[in-house]
């Protein structure tokens, strides 16, 4: 069957169908992680996204238990170049395209992904629409045109309800932005006792649940979407209490301490992106899934001092509070299956929740 993608440029890629029959539409982008395409899916910060996948050959080793970042993935679709139909790995449990058709996730292949690829890097993400016929092209690209910027993506994602993960170790709250497993998992790595809370809880209902230490999680979106985490932010701070903030997370830490963030022109996404420590002068490989950045000159008169770059294009990728317990970073350390250079970001975590502790300095009223 025939599918094909219309840009709201008026470009068109003919292709052919697999997963599920539907049509959709989304903000398209590309990644360029070669493995782990089953954790890219199902990351809610790919909410209403179109993915491109750079790497050829997509879906060799099919769907498994193991690898899954959230139970219902929000991507509006994927797009590669080649999809295995027969999956060849000891824990596959089905094929690609069985699963984005059980997940209701429409599959576009056969087409030049290079081409596309360079497309958005040259023009920026593009909004698209992946359909069954062109037959209707103009007026999907005067819809494309006419759409507005979508801006609940946190909230479709979010826990609606809290949950609790318990272990025997520090207390720590997470956030949920649209929070990924892997993030879960390294906390209880390091039993902590995690609960997970909703976007829009307060910082007096955080406080309640006297945590060791706060994450705030990664998500979808514009940060400047999430109005209640500025002000829950800015309260957790007062009372010293610990934070992280991870992706969507750093920029939201950022925003609530003076600092300001901008749309990049075709994001980062890849598990290959070099950023450097500047105290250390260390570089790191590592994972990352974002559109949005945060503007080094908007740091000069606020309360965080910056501690990591990317080598790429030099944008902030880390940060830390000039006073208060507090740090974040834009890439990701739980990054599955990798690579694993940061890791250890969330043992300085464990680190500074300790010392905080021992210092007496956090507070519950």
């Amino acid at each position: 069957m025939k599918r094909y993608l219309i840009l709201e440029d008026g470009t068109i890629f003919n292709g052919l169908a697999f997963g599920s029959q539907r049509e959709s539409s989304g903000e398209v982008v590309f990644t360029t992680s070669m493995t782990g395409y089953q954790e890219v899916m199902t990351d809610p910060s790919y909410c209403d996204q179109i993915i491109c996948f750079t790497y050829p050959l997509v879906g060799n080793y099919g769907i498994n238990r193991s690898d899954y970042e959230s139970i219902s993935p929000a991507t509006s679709g994927i797009i590669v170049n080649e999809h295995a139909e027969f999956p060849n790995h000891h824990e596959g449990m089905q094929s690609l395209s069985s699963w984005l058709t059980a997940k209701d996730i429409p599959g576009l292949y056969g087409i030049d992904t290079r081409k596309l690829t360079r497309k958005i890097r040259q023009h920026g993400t593009l909004k698209g629409r992946m359909t069954n016929s062109i037959e209707n092209a103009e007026e999907i690209i005067k819809n494309l045109n006419a759409e507005e910027r979508i801006t609940d993506q946190v909230t479709k994602v979010s826990t609606k309800t809290p949950y609790h993960l318990p272990n025997s170790g520090h207390r720590v709250v997470v956030v949920d932005f649209g929070v990924k497993s892997g993030m879960l998992r390294e906390l209880s790595k390091r039993l902590c006792d995690v609960i997970v809370v909703p976007h829009n809880t307060s910082a007096a209902d955080i406080i309640r649940l006297q945590p060791d230490g706060v994450l705030l999680s990664n998500g979808p979106g514009d940060p400047k979407d999430v109005h209640s985490a500025i002000t829950m932010i800015q309260e957790l701070l007062k009372n010293n209490i610990p934070i992280l903030g991870i992706c969507l997370g750093h920029q939201l830490l950022a925003l609530a301490c003076g600092g300001d963030t901008e749309k990049l022109k075709f994001g980062h996404r890849g598990s290959n992106h070099p950023v450097k420590d500047l105290e250390t002068g260390k570089i790191a490989l590592t994972s990352q899934n974002h559109g949005y950045a945060v503007t080094e000159a908007s740091l000069q008169n606020s309360e965080l001092v910056l501690t990591h770059k990317a080598v790429n294009d030099g944008t902030v990728e880390g940060l830390k509070h000039k006073v208060k317990p507090a740090f974040s970073i834009q890439y990701h350390p739980e990054a599955s299956p990798g690579p694993q250079d940061s890791n250890p970001i969330f043992d300085d975590f464990m680190n500074m929740i300790k010392t905080t502790k021992k210092e007496g300095l956090m507070q519950y009223a």
